[in-house]
């Protein structure tokens, strides 16, 4: 059987897969690792670990007789770097893009490079700290000089698992694109800063994501992708099933809107609404807006729990009525403005307003749903776009997905599903450089919500 190995690397949990020319898995492995620890005591992943699951993964793979080893791929979360030196072994911690960035030195940074709004304009990168990966270098180079120092290439962790594998060291435009402050989007290359400051020399060439790097394991020789970005990873299945445009609604602890078929530049409002650009593996920008939308369910329905004496998951038993949502909708509550994105209209509302649980879970989604609407409204474009795909937790609540679909009565509401849609991105980008069958037609299920349903 012909397999391509995906190594899938999430925050919490890093696993890889064995996929057969059919993209089924036809083998999985996940495994958890302790954070360790930077210089400063703030939690991470730890890279040596990480690097020796990799090593011994390869090798089992590698011994597996039943199945043909074509290709090798690599997905991983964005805005983290692993910074080598001469004799390519890394040189820092893998740092937490969450740890705080000194505001002394954000300043710094903006004093010699210009206005943080054109700057952040002209690389689609909301200024985020460490979030924006080119400052995590920028920050190297001038609190620790001397490790900077020793840096010969900084590699984004998809391209760091992928050289661990190959000996090659690449960067990669989905890593490169993906709110790193480091790219400029109009003129398609690394922006001046990154010049001026010197960091371009820490970056090796960027290869192309849909092309492998043909390596030996085994003493079989083995194509092997560069690795991408999980987020545009995780859209290629959907684009590689539906030539239609359409709005791919990722819903987690953040929902996000992603439109790859919006190339109107970024402005300043949407900025400012935490919008912004990711760069897809062929290189087109893809514009996304980003919602707190997940976590401001997840404590709200604790709230609600405790208030009506239920447990917490509770909501997960509600099903949509009608007669509610047009209720609430008929209340004529003023509309949400666009610092409604920070805070829905539910967190100021009375509990002891509402008779039952359920009657406030309809309220507080329909508040949700209201913020969506202005988020997502963010990515639409003067293309007609006739479908929205919603995939994640809020695919599977009747409540939320029925809602969607009234917000957006013009648009086709669908509820949709992927296994593994990071990993099926990642095997697909390298499609034709392994694989002699057609892509499958039925990767993504879906189910229709409509207005009147």
């Amino acid at each position: 059987m012909n397999t391509i190995a995906i190594f899938d690397i999430g925050k919490t949990n890093k696993k890889f897969f064995l996929l057969n020319e059919q993209y089924k898995i036809v083998l999985e492995r996940s495994v958890q690792f302790a954070e360790t620890v930077d210089e400063d005591g703030f939690a991470c992943d730890d890279v040596h670990e990480l690097s020796d699951w990799i090593h011994r993964s390869i090798n089992e793979i590698a011994s597996l007789t039943e199945f043909t080893l074509r290709a090798i791929n690599f997905s991983a979360y964005g805005a983290s770097f692993v910074h080598i030196d001469e004799q390519g072994k890394p040189v820092t911690p893998l740092y937490n893009y969450l740890k705080p960035f000194s505001e002394e030195l954000k300043q710094q940074f903006y004093h010699a490079h210009g206005d943080e709004k054109v700057l952040s304009l002209i690389t689609a990168s909301p200024v985020l700290g460490n979030l924006n990966s080119g400052m995590q270098l920028y920050r190297l180079k001038y609190e620790h000089p001397d490790v900077y120092a020793r840096i010969r290439y900084s590699l984004h962790l998809p391209q760091y698992i992928s050289y661990l594998i190959t000996g090659k060291k690449y960067a990669e435009i989905t890593s490169i694109g993906c709110h790193t402050m480091l790219w400029n989007f109009t003129k398609n290359s690394y922006h001046d800063w990154v010049y001026a400051e010197g960091i371009d020399q820490k970056f090796p060439p960027v290869f192309p994501s849909e092309q492998t790097i043909e390596t030996v394991i085994a003493g079989k020789k083995i194509k092997c992708g560069v690795g991408l970005h999980d987020s545009s990873a995780a859209l290629i299945p959907y684009l590689a099933c539906f030539s239609e445009p359409f709005i791919l609604l990722s819903t987690g602890t953040w929902c996000i809107s992603l439109n790859p078929f919006n190339d109107e530049p970024l402005h300043a409002k949407e900025l400012e609404q935490d919008c912004l650009c990711y760069i897809g593996y062929h290189g087109n920008p893809v514009k996304a807006a980003r919602l707190f939308a997940g976590n401001e369910h997840e404590q709200q329905v604790k709230i609600l729990a405790a208030h009506f004496k239920t447990a917490v998951d509770h909501y997960q038993t509600i099903v949509f009525v009608p007669a509610l949502s047009e209720k609430i909708h008929n209340n004529g509550y003023a509309p949400i403005t666009e610092t409604g994105l920070h805070a829905s209209a539910f967190s100021a509302r009375k509990l002891d307003d509402f008779s039952t649980y359920e009657e406030a879970y309809h309220q507080l989604v329909y508040d949700i749903i209201q913020q969506q609407k202005l988020s997502t409204s963010l990515v639409l474009s003067s293309k007609k776009i006739p479908r929205i795909f919603v995939d994640g937790g809020f695919a599977k609540n009747p409540v939320y997905m029925h809602m969607l679909a009234a917000a957006f009565p013009a648009m086709e509401v669908f509820a949709a599903s992927v296994s593994q849609a990071t990993a099926i991105g990642a095997a697909l980008a390298i499609h034709a450089e392994w694989n002699t069958q057609p892509i499958p037609g039925d990767m993504v299920e879906l189910k229709y919500y409509t207005v009147t349903q």
